[in-house]
């Protein structure tokens, strides 16, 4: 049994549009599902990421237009850790210095990173990250496929006390302890290693013994989801992660792949997902994202479904 990777990253917005046009217009993202959240129909559940979703490559949201800002605290996955290829990180900070809230170029232990804040307050790092690449570019995109995106590099949580949660991460899941990272004052970080060859191979533990409750919200995550191959193999993880005496779900169809939750100490909710089916599995390749999909239990509600959201345009090539 091994985990082999991060799968996606579920975070949260107000303005499905404005998030459209900055995810996919400014950071060169593909809008690959253009769906609804299944639990929540009147929400938007947008997913970003290469050519077709690979897992490990995307990053997704749910739109719910009246909720509150995120708060940054304990109990939340402060960041998102974004691959891009070594050299880019100049352009990047060009780019994106009209748009959003960048810091200077920095470093993430050996590797150059760029912190970023979105519109919302979304906190994104462009880190740089040659490794292997489980990813494939898409054109026409609004970013020159060389500088482009490549998948998830990693998720900072944020927790006020470590050891509950180390030890789920290292006894439980299997993760790799990789020792210490730079962190803010009043703060300690340790990151812990993934499987797999693929993007999405780190997790990142923040420790805040101080700081407040965190809240999630717009500009905040819901969650985080771990890769497996298939069902066979999640339902494995099912059982382990019940034996360890972990409140975890039981197995969830979510058509363009199958589901199961868990809360882990310190209070950030845990998905692992599979690999498959994916999501050309109702769209063609060259027709991901361009309209409203939904899985067969939800088709035969589309027309009540579409009157309660909002059209989305997409960003144009070149217009990033």
């Amino acid at each position: 049994m091994s985990l082999l990777g991060l799968h996606h990253v579920t975070a949260i917005t107000a303005t499905a549009q404005a998030n459209v046009d900055f995810y996919s217009g400014t950071l060169g993202l593909r809008l690959v599902k253009r769906t609804v959240n299944q639990d929540d129909v009147s929400a938007y559940h947008l997913f970003y990421g290469d050519l077709r979703g690979n897992p490990g490559t995307e990053l997704t949201f749910f739109e719910w237009a009246h909720i509150r800002p995120a708060v940054r605290g304990a109990g939340t996955i402060s960041r998102i850790w974004l691959r891009v290829p070594t050299g880019s990180l100049e352009g990047w900070r060009e780019r994106l210095a009209e748009r959003v809230e960048a810091g200077e170029l920095g470093s993430w232990g050996e590797r150059g990173a760029l912190a970023l804040t979105d519109a919302e307050g979304q906190r994104i790092v462009l880190v740089e990250d040659d490794g292997p690449a489980g990813t494939e570019s898409w054109e026409p995109g609004t970013v020159d496929p060389s500088a482009a995106v490549r998948g998830l590099h990693g998720v900072t949580v944020t927790v006020r006390e470590a050891d509950g949660l180390d030890r789920v991460l290292t006894e439980v899941l299997g993760l790799g302890d990789l020792g210490a990272r730079p962190s803010e004052p009043g703060t300690s970080v340790r990151a812990y290693g993934l499987g797999g060859a693929g993007p999405g191979r780190e997790l990142y533990v923040e420790e805040w013994p101080d700081g407040q409750r965190g809240r999630y919200g717009a500009g905040g995550v819901h969650h985080l989801a771990l890769r497996v191959a298939d069902s066979e193999a999640q339902l494995e993880w099912r059982e382990r992660i019940a034996s360890a005496g972990l409140n975890v779900t039981e197995q969830i169809d979510r058509f363009y792949f199958r589901s199961i939750y868990f809360p882990v100490p310190g209070g950030v909710l845990f998905e692992i997902a599979t690999d498959g089916p994916g999501f050309a599995t109702d769209e063609s390749l060259e027709r991901l994202g361009d309209g409203l999909s939904l899985p067969p239990f939800l088709e035969p509600h589309r027309t009540r479904i579409e009157r309660g959201l909002v059209p989305i345009e997409l960003p144009r090539a070149g217009s990033g």
